[in-house]
């Protein structure tokens, strides 16, 4: 019986609250023990045997229990979505949200866990002692740069798939989107330039992902202009960037420099470009200003001067949205019980997102609709296809 929830709460008759009363969330049984022989095989003592069947083989787990088919959506609350470090209670509407995003978009089963803690050594040891319990884990919503390590410590201790959705599902969609603009305009991947501004964890997943792709000519930028190694303010994480963008096409300066005849921006910094510079970049640019709720370059503005307009909002064509790709990359890395998530895989989400647009690739739809019912089951397909390439599959 499901508990009581309040007919009246504080913010009664606002919509947004009325539909959170009581969270977006219950777990609901797949059996039946409404008499006493099923309860006798659902819990004691038929349960006996499949416990003692997977002390016996651990394998046994991925036949007899949820834990296949379930993630851990883990997060800090340190920066939740656009409004910032809100602590782990704040946070707990957007990862049951995030939950609900898995279940309708790729019938995978999220358990939000919000800790308690920022301590990078915290987090990582709770998230390993929890992991028997889980599939996969996602994180969400970790600040940079500590969402970088705890990230790459975890993945090389868990021989479950790892995956920060703020760098790696943005990236995903960011370059199915890019396939496509690219097309449109008649551009190839290697001799396109790429201006990314924003360094922190999209920034960085998009210009590796980009990199995978092919892309050769990509410059990140900062509040301090170019990230390349002729700086001495550094992280070294923007460090490890700048090697692998800027200082390899020989580029720094301001952000102004980096924007003059570049052929595609893509915006996950939040922060205004002026007009002014949006209009040195080449003829049909392409411009991705992915910043919520205020896009870097107000969509109207960036018309006048790019060809393929995208932004983060629902309200303007061409939404690179997220929900796109983390649903179906878990499924297919579920399917064939995938020890993680390659560059590979990731890679071939985006491509499958990409070539669903097909015939109707135009200026104003370069990436499906997360409402389309071909994404998931496209998406989950390349994946595991990709897994079993890569040698991470395990069945």
């Amino acid at each position: 019986m499901a508990a009581d929830v309040p007919t009246s709460h504080p913010r009664a008759g606002d919509p947004v609250f009325d539909l959170h009363v009581g969270g977006k969330l219950e777990t609901v049984a797949t059996v039946d023990v409404s008499t006493k022989d099923q309860l006798s095989l659902a819990y004691t003592p038929g349960v006996a045997q499949v416990c003692e069947a997977i002390a016996a083989d651990p394998s046994y787990t991925r036949h007899y229990t949820w834990v296949p088919n379930t993630v851990a959506i883990v997060t800090d609350g340190t920066a939740v979505l656009g409004l910032g470090d809100i602590g782990p209670a704040a946070a707990m509407p957007v990862m049951e949200g995030k939950a609900v995003l898995f279940k309708q978009f790729g019938g995978v089963d999220g358990v939000p866990i919000c800790l308690d803690t920022t301590d990078t050594e915290e987090i990582i040891e709770t998230v390993v002692r929890l992991a028997p319990s889980f599939g996969g884990i996602n994180l969400e919503d970790i600040s940079a740069p500590r969402c970088f390590e705890i990230e790459d410590r975890l993945k090389e201790r868990l021989d479950i798939p790892v995956f920060h959705d703020d760098q790696h599902g943005t990236a995903v969609v960011t370059l199915a989107a890019l396939v496509n603009a690219l097309k449109l305009t008649g551009r190839n991947a290697e001799s396109t330039r790429v201006v990314i501004s924003g360094a922190g964890a999209a920034g960085v997943a998009i210009a590796k992902i980009l990199l995978a792709a092919g892309v050769k000519d990509i410059v990140v930028t900062d509040r301090k202009g170019v990230v390349s190694s002729d700086r001495h303010d550094l992280t070294p994480v923007k460090k490890q960037l700048a090697e692998l963008t800027a200082d390899r096409v020989g580029r720094s300066g301001t952000l102004a420099d980096a924007f003059r005849g570049a052929d595609v921006y893509i915006g996950v910094s939040g922060g205004t470009i002026p007009e002014e510079i949006v209009a040195t970049m080449a003829d049909d640019a392409i411009v991705f200003a992915m910043a919520n709720p205020i896009p870097e370059v107000h969509p109207d503005v960036a018309h006048r001067h790019a060809r393929v307009v995208a932004t983060g909002r629902s309200d303007f064509p061409n939404q690179i949205n997220n929900v796109l790709a983390f649903p179906g990359i878990f499924r297919g890395a579920f399917d064939v019980h995938a020890s993680a998530i390659t560059e590979g895989m990731k890679v071939a989400a985006a491509d499958a997102l990409a070539a669903l647009v097909g015939d109707d690739l135009s200026e104003d739809l370069v990436i499906p609709s997360p409402f389309d019912p071909r994404v998931g089951p496209a998406v989950a397909a390349a994946v595991a296809e990709a897994a079993r390439r890569d040698g991470v599959a395990r069945r």
